[in-house]
């Protein structure tokens, strides 16, 4: 399996970070993209990239951290893509839960990292959360100037918004909420689905979104309960988890370009 996105430069990591990935290696995790949120974080996951061989990384500013973000930082972002270890852009978007950025001001470095990434040939890891309204017509018009390479990440959506990713040339990344059974979480559990197995990912999203047994019980999630997802998933579309293991992998491995 591949994790593709998790948080590992979070603090609460810093305590037992090679435990953690010694687990995960042991749960069948191959490879993890290291995921930025600002500068610092985008620096962080470079760091872990360079020390770690199975972790890559992802650079870029979160939408809730835009708002603070200066031009330089952006330039400095921009010198961090080129680095040989950093597969990705992002994460970036659009966030409507969280009042930490103005809408323009995310629309604006949302469309930053799309005009990079068709600069730099790297896949831009997209956040949307209750914001696809908003999102989806950026996304129409960016795949108007040029093909999208992107993952929309821990998707939260219905059958209907995966479509319209898939329409416009994304990849779905499920993560821990596709294990959770309330009754909140059926129209996702049910649009997992229905995405193509050539376009399907999955990741942790971790230290956040553990999944079930797990949900509430720990304080936080790690690469190696991929697995967990990953078998709640091939459960779902009725197929056999080391399929969709060796799915999922061959997907990260087209769309990060890994190694």
């Amino acid at each position: 399996m591949i994790d593709t996105h998790a948080h590992l430069d979070d603090p609460q990591f810093d305590v037992d970070r090679d435990a953690v990935l010694a687990r995960s290696q042991a749960a069948g995790v191959e490879a993890i993209v290291c995921v930025g949120t600002t500068l610092e974080s985008s620096r962080a996951a470079v760091r872990l990239a360079e020390n770690y061989p199975q972790i890559y990384a992802a650079v870029g500013i979160h939408p809730n951290s835009c708002a603070e973000a200066t031009d330089d930082q952006w330039q400095q972002i921009v010198a961090l893509a080129e680095h040989p270890r950093v597969v990705a852009l992002g994460e970036t978007g659009l966030d409507r839960y969280r009042d930490f950025a103005p809408l323009d001001r995310q629309i604006e470095f949302f469309g930053r990292h799309l005009r990079l990434g068709r600069q730099r040939r790297l896949p831009v890891i997209i956040h949307c959360r209750e914001a696809a309204t908003d999102l989806l017509p950026l996304l129409d018009e960016a795949a108007g100037v040029a093909p999208l390479a992107a993952v929309l990440h821990a998707f939260s959506g219905d059958a209907a918004m995966a479509a319209k990713c898939l329409e416009l040339g994304l990849f779905i990344s499920v993560a821990g909420n596709v294990t959770y059974k309330n009754s909140k979480f059926q129209s996702l559990r049910a649009a997992a689905t229905t995405i193509p197995a050539d376009r399907l990912l999955l990741e942790t999203d971790c230290p956040y979104l553990s999944p079930e047994p797990y949900r509430g019980k720990r304080p936080r999630n790690e690469p190696a309960l991929v697995a967990h997802t990953a078998a709640a998933l091939a459960q779902l579309r009725g197929v056999d988890i080391a399929q969709l293991a060796a799915e999922t992998a061959a997907n990260a491995r087209r769309l990060f370009r890994l190694a």
